[in-house]
């Protein structure tokens, strides 16, 4: 026909397995030729006859990959489900312990706090997408391949709403930000700098006592996803827990005894009022964070209690989750 056909044609064919070809091309010309034919019938000259024909059959890889049976995505929407909630499950468990782990091997190998920032900001976009690749990866060639994938549901797999239930990803992130203030705890008193940070005067009980209610916080946050629900119990100990370590540290630092008298450095700025300054902003931090930790779990118990249900942000409603 023309050159701007078999520029076309030639284009598609590239994308298309050699024994196909052969096939694909007269029934792909023979397509052209009769919808510019029935376009010359109706009045068009032939150049502008096919210059609207193969504009309307679009992209020309496109329409290889439909005469291929060549999936044109990598992963389909049957395997991109189970892709997504495995990839979650992933970056919430194991990228936090290899990122934890490695911090902690960084410690002791070399407390440089530069060291450690860098080497927990490498090690979380490394294994992030070392995660992300090879789980791409084995989906894209489970899809390309026509592998398998037995994915059986049913309505007893649908999740328990109840009112802002604690997830997994909290339980893991509560119980890793406590391994790290206890690390960060300990290790200041040794590693980081030749005089601590904070006073070591406190070892000899409130230090201890402080690891203790971390401790006790880790084991609440494993319990409350255990238990599943966010109940008056729960409200309780939470506010107990709460009111266990911030009251002490209120009073260590409206004391002066939380920073170590002796350490020096950014403490000094300011005229040495520095100290005073740090005590009045953590304080007020403290006592607003406890507060609105202890109301919001109250409040999320009482929602759970009366069965209310739960709001759904950008749908302008609330669902019964019961």
């Amino acid at each position: 026909m023309t050159n701007l056909v078999d520029r076309y044609v030639f284009t598609a064919l590239r994308r298309i397995p050699e024994q196909q070809r052969a096939d694909i091309d007269r029934e792909l010309r023979a397509s052209i030729e009769d919808a510019v034919d029935a376009r010359v019938e109706a009045g068009e000259s032939r150049e502008a006859a096919v210059e609207t024909t193969l504009t309307e059959l679009g992209d020309p890889e496109r329409l290889a990959d439909r005469y291929a049976g060549r999936p044109a995505y990598l992963i389909g929407p049957e395997l991109f489900p189970v892709w997504r909630r495995l990839l979650k499950i992933l970056l919430w468990t194991v990228l936090p312990i290899v990122v934890t782990v490695g911090v902690v091997v960084q410690i002791f190998e070399d407390p440089n706090i530069g060291k450690i920032i860098g080497g927990a900001v490498s090690g979380l976009i490394t294994v992030g997408a070392h995660l992300c690749f090879w789980v791409t990866l084995v989906f894209a060639i489970a899809e390309r391949t026509n592998t398998p994938v037995k994915v059986n549901w049913s309505l007893k797999d649908l999740p328990r709403y109840e009112a802002q239930r604690a997830g997994l990803g909290q339980m893991l992130t509560g119980v890793v930000w406590v391994v790290l203030l206890i690390a960060a705890l300990v290790l200041q008193q040794f590693t980081f700098t030749d005089v601590p940070l904070l006073d070591p005067a406190n070892w000899s009980f409130w230090w201890p006592v402080m690891i203790a209610l971390f401790v006790l916080r880790a084991f609440y946050y494993v319990w409350v996803y255990r238990l599943g629900a966010t109940t008056r119990t729960v409200a309780v100990v939470n506010a107990v827990l709460t009111v266990a370590w911030a009251a002490p540290l209120v009073w260590l630092l409206a004391s002066d005894r939380f920073f170590n008298p002796a350490f020096q450095g950014f403490l000094d700025l300011d005229g040495g009022n520095a100290r005073g300054w740090m005590n009045t902003g953590l304080i007020a931090l403290v006592v607003v964070g406890a507060a609105w930790d202890i109301i919001d779990t109250a409040l999320r118990a009482e929602r759970t209690r009366r069965g209310l249900p739960g709001k759904v942000p950008g749908t302008g409603g609330s669902y019964d989750f019961s």
